[in-house]
């Protein structure tokens, strides 16, 4: 035994003696600073940075990295470190949301998110505990398929453990440009957590190389990768006969909760959509497409008359929706954001509110509400307040105003609308859960994701952007996305943009909802199939390592 475990020693301090002297000396003197720094470079491959380029032999060192970890403390340790430094820095946006409320002190932000990522950070260690437990005495590569295979597990874990909260995946790296899907364009095979287990593969791919000194092998495979992220997709100019009119009316988190400027806001809505619908010739039929936050009046029936005096045009919810229904047109279909409340008889005897409901309705040219959905997946930190018992003590709160609490709804469910299509919602982030985005039993014609994105400063709605890119991808479905301050889009089932308001403009765009892919692997089987993907890539570092490429397990 004690000649067995100096040899994995000896292997160890091998792969270390093969990087640059910088890095070595870095490693070995201070691996918890390395493995941060590591996390830091992994994150610029998100956006807005999107340097794969970068991102990529970041990850590379952290498969050489965790190999070289003595024990499994140390293993655990740096996964942590890791991914409590990469999700931190993609998660910043999250801070930003605290500078647009006034009941928390503005840092209490730049606390709550290195807070939360404690907690996201377990996912990566417990990725690199069972890829130490299992592939310590591999090769690189054996090692870095067996993290791979681990990391698909524990990111599939992490999008529903306590809820859930996915946002970002790893995959992102793999995205290409607005243009091009790049490597992402196996998502339909794959799906999205299989693919953030490719990146780490390609990245062990490239350590096994590197360590093993193979210079022009790691030009090469770098080579292909880089031709894989600027490909360009599928002409995708396929169109269904829904005509659209999309909404950005730039309505800020400065203005939204501005009672004096409700009057304002619904007009800017009206304008847009009449100038678009005018501009285009499809003022009627079409489908109008306004975002989450879009409309304060509750529209709903049957509430205590108090909570309608709030209204923007008349304390009567009948009236609010006839006028609606005037700007779109008699044979219209409007989808937008709305607030819904539950009421009933509170524990003192009172009626009134006792929760709300994020909600998207489907409003016909008559004023007569047809259909509607709940989010399901709510915003920690926005709509609800993760770790309560942790964070309240501290002063820490949610940020979306009022005292009434969120309910959940039930999850996907598919809208039809006749002659409009039938309409999956996603509200705001729920898009970015993988496989939980579309009712399996009855496939939608399209997704609705209307969000406000205007707390996320620069880092989130680009990020936003292209996890709903990921999701048209793998569904081949069209996402389409009404924003309140940007990025708003039109994502054809190749996860290309084929229209889209940049933020910080209030626009609108129009044209017929590009066509549906039919049903991919992905659509059928859901996360099913990348957990198959984990299984193939793990029984493949366990039971044959020269198999994945051609390099001897002591690389």
């Amino acid at each position: 035994m004690t000649s067995e475990v100096g040899a994995i020693r000896a292997a160890q301090e091998g792969r270390i003696a093969r990087l640059p002297f910088a890095l070595r000396s870095l490693a070995v003197e201070r691996p918890g600073l390395t493995a941060i720094a590591l996390g830091v470079v992994t994150a610029t491959g998100f956006p807005p940075l999107h340097a794969w380029w970068v991102a990529l032999p970041g990850l590379a060192l952290l498969v050489i990295h965790l190999h070289a970890a003595p024990n499994w403390r140390a293993a655990t340790w740096r996964g942590w470190l890791f991914g409590w430094a990469h999700l931190t820095l993609a998660n910043n946006w999250i801070a930003t949301a605290f500078t647009h409320q006034a009941k928390m002190p503005e840092i209490l932000g730049w606390a709550a998110v290195p807070l939360l990522c404690v907690y996201l950070a377990v996912y990566p260690a417990l990725a690199a505990l069972i890829a130490h437990a299992a592939a310590r005495r591999s090769g690189t590569l054996g090692f870095g398929a067996m993290l791979a295979a681990a990391w698909i597990v524990t990111e599939w874990l992490r999008s529903f453990v306590f809820t859930g909260y996915p946002w970002p995946p790893l995959a992102l790296i793999l995205l290409g440009g607005w243009d091009s899907p790049g490597v992402a364009r196996l998502l339909p095979w794959m799906g999205t957590y299989a693919l953030s287990g490719l990146a780490l593969l390609i990245a062990a791919i490239v350590a096994a190389w590197a360590v093993r000194r193979q210079i022009a092998a790691l030009v090469a495979t770098l080579a292909a990768f880089a031709l894989a992220m600027v490909l360009p997709g599928a002409n995708g100019s396929e169109e269904s006969a829904i005509a659209y009119t999309l909404v950005q009316p730039l309505i800020t988190q400065d203005e939204i909760n501005d009672p004096s400027r409700f009057e304002e806001q619904f007009n800017r809505l009206a304008q847009l959509t009449a100038a678009a619908g005018a501009a285009s010739g499809t003022a009627s039929p079409r489908l109008v497409l306004w975002p989450e936050s879009a409309i304060p009046d509750y529209l709903e029936d049957g509430y205590l008359q108090r909570y309608y005096t709030r209204m923007t045009f008349a304390a009567d919810p009948g009236l609010a929706r006839a006028r609606i229904a005037r700007v779109i047109g008699s044979d219209a279909m409007l989808l937008t954001g709305v607030v819904n409340l539950d009421m009933a008889t509170r524990e003192d005897g009172s009626r009134g509110a006792v929760s709300a409901r994020n909600a998207v309705i489907a409003l016909d040219g008559t004023g007569t509400i047809a259909a509607q959905y709940a989010k399901a997946h709510l915003v920690p930190y926005g709509e609800y307040l993760p770790l309560q018992w942790l964070f309240e003590p501290i002063g820490l709160d949610r940020l979306v105003a009022g005292t009434i609490p969120y309910e959940p709804g039930p999850g996907p469910r598919t809208l039809d609308l006749g002659a409009h299509g039938r309409a999956g919602v996603q509200i705001c982030y729920e898009i970015v859960f993988s496989g939980q985005v579309v009712d399996r039993d009855n496939r939608p014609d399209y997704i609705f994701n209307p969000s406000n994105d205007g707390w996320f400063g620069s880092w989130g709605p680009p990020q936003h952007l292209a996890q709903a890119r990921l999701r048209a991808i793998e569904e081949g479905l069209p996402v389409l996305r009404s924003t309140t301050t940007g990025i708003s889009a039109v994502i054809d089932a190749d996860g290309m943009v084929r229209g889209a308001i940049a933020m910080g403009r209030a626009d609108a765009l129009e044209g017929r909802v590009p066509a549906a892919a039919p049903p991919t692997p992905f659509a059928r089987m859901g996360n099913a199939l990348p957990l198959a993907w984990a299984a193939l890539v793990a029984l493949l570092a366990l039971a044959g390592p020269r198999a994945l490429a051609l390099f001897p397990a002591r690389g």
